[in-house]
């Protein structure tokens, strides 16, 4: 059996449960297979003081095991704000050691990197020091946004330039990189997975009527439901669905998640006149999404750039029906008007993307059938093989 160590800043934990919650399905499908043991670092940045929300961090276990999986959580000086330039070097001083150790009790055959900043810089300095094939994996903003910020796209080509493979989450995200001016001919794409026991379409008969009892608030069946799935955050675009109501007669938004941007939604929501029609339903246990997106009549989520959103993954799996902006990898899913509509990133237009899925909804098992290509154990075997690849190249 091989050994892969995954560094990864986000994994969940006991104050952060959702954290990384796709990078542990991801890992633990691997470590299922049986041919690869996997063990994660995932280091945690603390500042020199751990007061106030960082203090439960600090109290962390500074190892567990979960899904067939050790974790190690070893702590690396955090500075708020303006430390992200020192970062990556501050992680891989903090790692080293116990990945020195780690090898010396079960030689690693694959280092490998979860996201592309921080982490690929600082488990490129490891790799380097102890002389092991390194991966790393892109997601999306960490290539759109990290990628204009000068010093971190430094230390990331710098990255890419050690690495003995990598890996995009879409073939659009994978041209970024080559267009940054990473080999293309070492990025492998690497969709993610799914669930597809759970996320699959459930019938609508009292599903909205159970929603309402567990949510607070009134879905009823005969008003459109609309579904927007990631953080308040204003490059999500949440803003732009609530203004989109105006001109979606009736319809009911249901925004799942949190972030800074709370307030002025609901202000916004306020303001448009459609506060009544707007609901937040905050962070919700992901053993409710499919129940949200099966009763959801579309998934609406007019995003700034993602590399290939999972919540797109998990609407058409559920039979509803995404329309988003054409970015990242959108058209790699949205390839027909079965899927949906992509749009441009104003309210008039996702309304009209909206109103034209209320007005010829497909077939929910056609919608559903877009995804046959994803699941965890699929994810596992592209990851495992390019594992087995970079290890035969050391």
């Amino acid at each position: 059996m091989k050994h892969v160590l995954a560094l990864s800043t986000l994994y969940p934990n006991p104050v952060n449960p959702r954290f990384g919650t796709f990078v542990a399905r991801s890992l633990e499908a691997l470590a299922k297979r049986g041919d690869w043991r996997v063990t994660v670092v995932n280091p945690i940045g603390l500042p020199p003081l751990a007061l106030g929300r960082y203090r439960p961090l600090a109290d962390l276990p500074a190892s567990n095991a979960e899904g067939g999986i050790t974790i190690h959580r070893p702590r690396f000086t955090l500075i708020p704000r303006i430390g992200a330039r020192r970062n990556a070097a501050a992680i891989a001083r903090a790692c080293l050691p116990l990945v020195r150790r780690i090898h010396a009790e079960a030689p690693i055959d694959v280092l490998d990197a979860q996201f592309f900043f921080p982490d690929g810089p600082a488990a490129a300095r490891i790799s380097r020091e102890m002389g092991l094939p390194l991966s790393i994996k892109s997601r999306g903003s960490d290539i759109s946004f990290w990628g204009t910020q000068d010093f971190a796209r430094s230390q990331m080509l710098d990255a890419a330039s050690a690495a003995t493979g990598l890996l995009a989450v879409s073939r659009d995200l994978a041209g970024q990189m080559a267009g940054m001016g990473m080999d293309a001919q070492r990025i492998t794409v690497h969709y993610t997975g799914l669930d597809r026991d759970r996320f699959r379409p459930l019938e609508h008969t009292q599903l909205r009527a159970q929603l309402s009892r567990e949510l607070g608030f009134a879905l009823p069946d005969n008003a459109p439901m609309l579904a927007c799935v990631g953080a308040l955050i204003e490059r999500k675009g949440q803003g732009i669905a609530i203004a989109a109501l105006k001109h979606i007669p009736g319809a009911r938004l249901v925004l799942i998640g949190k972030g800074e941007d709370e307030a002025r939604l609901r202000a916004l929501a306020a303001s448009e006149g459609v506060a009544d029609r707007v609901h937040f339903a905050g962070s919700l246990d992901h053993d409710m999404m499919p129940l949200i997106l099966s009763a959801a009549d579309v998934m609406v989520l007019p995003t700034v750039n993602e590399g290939l959103a999972n919540a797109w993954v998990e609407a058409l799996a559920c039979g509803t029906p995404v329309v988003t902006c054409d970015v990242g990898g959108a058209r790699e899913l949205i390839v027909n008007d079965t899927a949906g509509r992509l749009v441009e990133r104003t309210a008039t237009a996702v309304a009209a993307g909206v109103n034209a899925v209320l007005n010829a909804p497909p077939e929910r098992e056609a919608v559903a059938a877009l995804t046959e290509g994803f699941s965890w154990e699929a994810n596992a075997a592209t990851l495992a093989a390019h594992y087995e690849k970079l290890a035969g190249a050391a």
